[in-house]
């Protein structure tokens, strides 16, 4: 009887066994669930950077996946397949994807996955695609608009009116500081076009509609939570301007602390440019180049950005382009680049003319 009693135990405890889901994972699934983090953010150890440096054409290294999403997401890589699935290999598709993203970023052009690139990609960015480089060779043009060219069709001067969501805000900062840090970026852009900005009592009723979003929030572009996709914003007419209410919004440095603080008047800046009609630059000084690094802050046009958005709107008749020296020119045009320097640049000149007055006496 006991010998039945214990048979029969043993065939229940296998019998529960193999009805149950199975505990060890294959090392597909285990690697599919590794990567499984939003296409926009690109998780790597620092001891796995040297193996992606030495990848190239062929080479097959787990993980690279993640960076071709990623590519994929902001652009440069085009559909692989109805599931948008990418596979592991160093391909040409991807070597020339590289390729091209070093280039709209200003980077050295390596085809590789250099520490600078790789650096560039784990860097916090707006959400808004990069559009396609129509002349990669034009030294002196880095800004950018999105396709059509769109923007606000009304008579110049021209007022747009923005309000700020009843309902998707953050409470890490008061309203007074965000309408503060909104007014600033605001003011920058109206100072250099003939366009104004006021803020409306009536959120539904005016022309430009800010608010913090988490995940995802109906507009197709989910956010990633802290340190991926700060923020993103549409094209004209749409008015759209959304922030990820999962970032460490800060409006002072000195008051927030956090290590992954991200400013508040920056992002703002860049992202009433791309409602305003510009798409990224390639010149990193500017407000709109994509990416900005914790406790950084770049809520300053740059000439490029004054440019840009001028052939759009034309200028301010307040704005003094004398400000605006020879030097900053020079380094928008890429001019140490080409190992011109202004210093060195105006020693020349100097000697050229020392010169030429010495053989007028001869």
């Amino acid at each position: 009887m006991l010998r039945l009693l214990i048979s029969y135990s043993f065939m229940l405890f296998f019998t529960l066994l193999l009805m149950s889901p199975p505990l060890i994972v294959s090392r597909t699934t285990l690697d599919h669930t590794l990567f499984e983090q939003p296409a926009s953010k690109i998780t790597i150890k620092n001891h796995d950077i040297q193996s992606f440096n030495n990848a190239g054409r062929g080479t097959k290294i787990i993980g690279i996946s993640q960076f071709k999403r990623y590519l994929f997401r902001f652009g440069y890589l085009p559909r692989h397949n109805n599931n948008n699935t990418f596979t592991d290999e160093f391909d040409a598709k991807f070597e020339l994807a590289l390729i091209k993203y070093q280039q709209r970023l200003g980077l050295q052009v390596t085809g590789k996955l250099d520490s600078n690139t790789i650096s560039q990609m784990i860097t916090p960015r707006c959400g808004v695609q990069d559009t396609r480089i129509h002349n990669i060779h034009h030294i002196t043009k880095h800004f950018m608009y999105f396709p059509g060219k769109p923007r606000w069709s009304r008579h110049m001067p021209m007022t747009l009116t923005y309000a700020f969501s009843p309902v998707y805000m953050i409470h890490s900062l008061s309203m007074h500081e965000i309408r503060a840090a909104f007014q600033r970026a605001f003011l920058k852009w109206a100072s250099v076009i003939p366009v104004s900005f006021v803020e409306a009592e009536d959120y539904g009723f005016a022309e430009i509609k800010i608010g913090f979003y988490s995940g995802d929030h109906g507009d197709g572009e989910p956010f990633d939570g802290v340190l991926g996709v700060l923020a993103h914003s549409f094209s004209p007419e749409s008015g759209r301007l959304h922030l990820d209410a999962a970032e460490t919004w800060a409006v002072d440095f000195g008051v927030t602390k956090s290590e992954v603080a991200v400013d508040l008047e920056s992002v703002a800046t860049h992202e009433i440019g791309h409602l305003l009609g510009l798409s990224h630059s390639s010149v990193k000084e500017a407000v709109m180049y994509p990416s900005l690094r914790p406790r950084d802050k770049r809520a300053d046009l740059n000439i490029d950005d004054i440019k840009g958005v001028q052939s759009l709107y034309g200028s301010n008749p307040n704005f003094n382009s004398d400000e605006w020296s020879l030097e900053s020119d020079l380094s928008v045009n890429r001019g140490p680049e080409f190992g011109v320097k202004p210093l060195w640049l105006g020693a020349g000149l100097i000697i050229f003319s020392m010169i030429h007055t010495l053989f007028a006496w001869c």
